[in-house]
């Protein structure tokens, strides 16, 4: 039989520590005593309707459901170490709210956290708002979609990435990342995709200068570019693009496919062979 918390505040340390097979309603986790780790080692419990204001709220968790709930910006390092979990309806504040997780869906939320996702693996997150600086760093098995996202450098040292129907404001983006795909979205920033390897943006549109340089097996297929000058330096490139781009410089090699470009540029002091293609589409 479940046990049910309704209706109750707490702030001592460590105060539903342990807790299992429990279903937690109404709550307020703030108060004088500020104690962490109100609900550390927690497992099988659902939390909702309730409040947070206090550090480390859940670290260790296994198997929790937080539903239209709240962390406030004083509920640093929320979710740390935690599987299994659902996260809905909900508002996540703080730094560094999620950290080390693994299977972990978030949908219909918002999250303003800087230093978010980092170091997790198979994280889902869907029909929701995220505001961070350096998100999902080091994370691996990660989707996407229908998300709108601004932040500066996002996507590093990522592996096994999928972005669909969404919306990118950033600075740079996946830098250093392995295996990416970024389908129907919107991509804006400065120097996109740069050391990535494995990168394949499919009807996309690309914003922003000196875009997808120094990658490995880029791929992009029907993918419009905006504002895209010095684009595809030192990169091995497969590229469909549509309209125009304002200039393409020493692609190491394949193929790239414009229907207009201001400039084209080969340069004499490269540091390496370019032999890469350059094709203009014929009216």
């Amino acid at each position: 039989m479940r046990e049910e918390i309704i209706g109750q505040s707490f702030d001592e340390e460590r105060a539903l520590y342990n807790l299992s097979h429990a279903d937690v309603i109404d709550c307020v986790f703030a108060g004088p005593a500020d104690g962490e780790s109100v609900l550390k080692e927690a497992r099988d419990v659902s939390l909702e309707n309730c409040s947070f204001s206090l550090r480390y709220p859940l670290w260790h968790v296994e198997g929790f459901q937080l539903h239209d709930s709240k962390m406030d910006e004083l509920t640093r390092a929320a979710i740390w170490y935690a599987k299994d979990g659902t996260i809905t309806d909900s508002v996540l504040g703080g730094i560094k709210a999620v950290r080390e997780c693994e299977n972990i869906v978030i949908k219909d939320c918002s999250v303003t956290s800087e230093e978010f996702g980092w170091m997790s693996s198979r994280i889902r997150v869907e029909d929701s708002t995220l505001a961070s600086q350096y998100i999902f760093f080091g994370s691996r098995d990660v989707a996407l979609d229908r998300v709108k996202m601004t932040g500066k450098y996002s996507f590093q040292y990522m592996e096994n990435l999928t972005i669909s129907n969404s919306v990118l404001d950033t600075k740079d983006a996946f830098w250093h990342s392995k295996n990416v795909t970024v389908t129907d979205s919107i991509v804006k920033g400065e120097y996109l995709g740069w050391f990535s390897e494995g990168l394949t943006l499919k009807n996309c549109k690309i914003i922003g200068t000196q875009p997808l340089c120094y990658c490995k097996n880029l791929k992009l297929i029907d993918c419009t570019m905006e504002n895209t000058d010095l684009s595809f330096e030192y990169s091995d490139v497969e590229a469909t693009i549509s309209g125009h781009v304002l200039s393409i410089k020493n692609p190491r090699s394949g193929h790239i496919t414009v229907d207009t470009v201001d400039e084209v540029l080969f340069t004499d002091d490269t540091v390496m062979d370019c032999t890469g293609k350059v094709i203009i589409r014929e009216k």
